[in-house]
């Protein structure tokens, strides 16, 4: 006689799925944090309307140049949780869902169907990627323009050249982060809380849970 597993007896669905862990949410946010600060200041220090409200330039300089020179800090210290080095290898992975993803969004294709991804779809791997070498070459030209007495001048004109204009681009590509984020409750949530609900992961990151 077999005996058939009571529908009752089974261990209930999970109401939320965990996503990201503290030390992850922390890296973060105080990324965040050290990123607003710099564009932030540099908004003061570009715009003449807003220099005028300040004043004490001096200062927003310095300000600048310390968030700045510790921005890749939170990443280096996150590189110590076993979660943060995980996630960092899935996003330096690319394979071929990522590239159907990829073409999809160039064919503003936004059936599921059509935009595979895992915990994270190739738009945001992509971010990551950009993020991060404008990150580096931005703290390199920085530091040419800090220590002025190291370098020729013409280093630290072509380096005040990519500085300035890297940082135009990056505050376009911050602004269009922001956009997507608020136009995604439940990432927000997410990266908020370290949990979303199921029904969102499945939908939006399909291959993430195989």
């Amino acid at each position: 006689m077999t005996l058939r597993a009571d529908p009752a007896d089974a261990p209930p669905a999970p109401t939320r799925v965990r996503r990201f862990s503290r030390a992850e949410r922390w890296v973060h946010r105080t990324t965040a944090l050290l990123m607003g600060v710099c564009v932030l200041t540099a908004a003061f220090l570009y715009v003449p309307e807003l220099a005028r409200l300040v004043g004490r330039r001096e200062l927003v300089v310095r300000v600048h140049e310390w968030a700045g020179l510790a921005l890749p800090v939170p990443v280096l210290a996150g590189l110590a949780s076993r979660a943060f080095r995980a996630d960092l290898g899935y996003l330096n992975r690319f394979g071929p869902h990522d590239r159907r993803w990829l073409r999809a969004a160039l064919r503003r294709d936004k059936r599921a169907e059509s935009r595979p991804a895992g915990k994270f779809n190739a738009g945001q791997k992509v971010y990551a990627a950009w993020i991060a070498g404008a990150t580096l070459v931005m703290l390199g030209t920085g530091l040419l323009m800090w220590f002025t007495h190291l370098t020729p001048i013409m280093w630290r004109t072509s380096a005040t050249f990519v500085h300035d204009w890297l940082a135009l681009t990056i505050g376009i590509v911050l602004a269009g982060h922001i956009g997507m984020a608020l136009g995604d409750p439940e990432a927000r949530r997410g990266m908020r809380t370290g949990s979303v609900s199921p029904d969102w992961a499945d939908r939006e990151h399909p291959l993430w849970r195989r």
